[in-house]
């Protein structure tokens, strides 16, 4: 009698903390309410099988004694390896299908790939039987996303698996979640995709030859962190909007603001933000505004003005979630 499941997790979005967190610095991030949707089938022949109609992957399949080799399509690649990752573990003993569904465009820059990749292990554990706790899941999961990409911090794996708004440092050494009501944000899409991985690669390089200037940006970037997670658990908005304001002018520094961003972030703040930053690697992708009720039309509209897109979200997500 062949299984089914299917299960869900959030995407994230960054509070403060980018960059820094690639090298032993802490971050904040919140989950947030698009979610990345796995549906995993037991098979009765020893083969991998993936269904990904957002990422164009259909009909794609290998025995499990490949998993991993050969030439995977780029839409295949986390899953593909989440699994061989579990196999390696925990040897699977029948074929697994999995068709993966996303209610989040990956242009976001929301994590699509980590959260994939979570979606994965849950969901393969739990039909299997493997009874993994939630650090075992983060823990495959972002050895599966260092396979891959070869950096990462894992706060976007942290994000998917744990949800909510959490405190999170460098592969996991920290996760501790921050018991918020709600969060007052405002999210702005640049229309710029931009790549994590080669913007962390830029920042590295424009900084080759000042190594104590930038040790200093992300030692002040820790200590905005650190005193950004006391307000938000306080709720103290226009403190928190200070922090993130100075955090800005450290990813100013870094290089990694562009000038849409700054446009939106500059229009958020006349509109009556507490504070505004880029969210995530920089070089687009989004920017983020925490504000009061009654400032909100006033800000998004501003946002709009300079050609950004308002993203209507949630924070302070589930986690990794069964469906049914």
């Amino acid at each position: 009698m062949n299984k089914k499941i299917t299960v869900s997790a959030p995407g994230k979005l960054m509070l403060l903390g980018e960059h820094a967190v690639v090298y032993n610095h802490p971050c904040l991030v919140t989950a947030v309410d698009q979610r990345m949707r796995a549906t995993v089938e037991t098979l009765d022949v020893l083969e991998f099988q993936l269904e990904a109609l957002d990422v164009n992957v259909t009909g794609y399949k290998k025995p499990l004694s490949e998993l991993g080799a050969g030439d995977i399509p780029k839409g295949a690649k986390f899953v593909e390896i989440a699994v061989k990752n579990l196999n390696d573990k925990y040897p699977l003993k029948t074929g697994l299908k999995i068709t993966t569904t996303s209610e989040f465009s990956s242009q976001f820059g929301f994590g699509s790939s980590s959260a994939s990749t979570v979606c994965t292990i849950k969901a393969v554990s739990e039909i299997l039987g493997l009874n993994l706790s939630e650090k075992e899941i983060f823990d495959i999961s972002y050895k599966t996303v260092l396979d891959i990409q070869g950096k990462g911090s894992g706060f976007d794996v942290a994000a998917a698996v744990f949800g909510g708004t959490l405190y999170f440092v460098t592969g996991g050494k920290v996760i501790e979640p921050l018991g918020i009501e709600s969060l007052p944000l405002i999210v702005g899409y640049s229309g710029v995709k931009a790549d994590t991985v080669t913007l962390i690669n830029k920042v590295k390089e424009s900084f080759a030859n000042r190594q104590d200037r930038l040790t200093e940006i992300y030692n002040g970037i820790e200590g905005l962190v650190n005193e950004a997670k006391n307000n938000l658990v306080r709720m103290d908005w226009g403190k928190f909007g200070e922090l993130m304001n100075e955090n800005q002018k450290y990813l100013r520094e870094l290089g990694v603001s562009i000038e849409k961003l700054d446009n939106m972030i500059n229009g958020a703040l006349s509109a009556g933000a507490y504070g505004a930053k880029l969210s995530g690697a920089g070089g687009g992708d989004c920017m983020i505004a925490v504000a009061s009720e009654e400032k909100r039309q006033a800000i998004e509209n501003s946002i709009r003005e300079v050609g950004g897109e308002v993203i209507n979200i949630k924070t302070n997500a589930e986690g990794v979630r069964i469906e049914q």
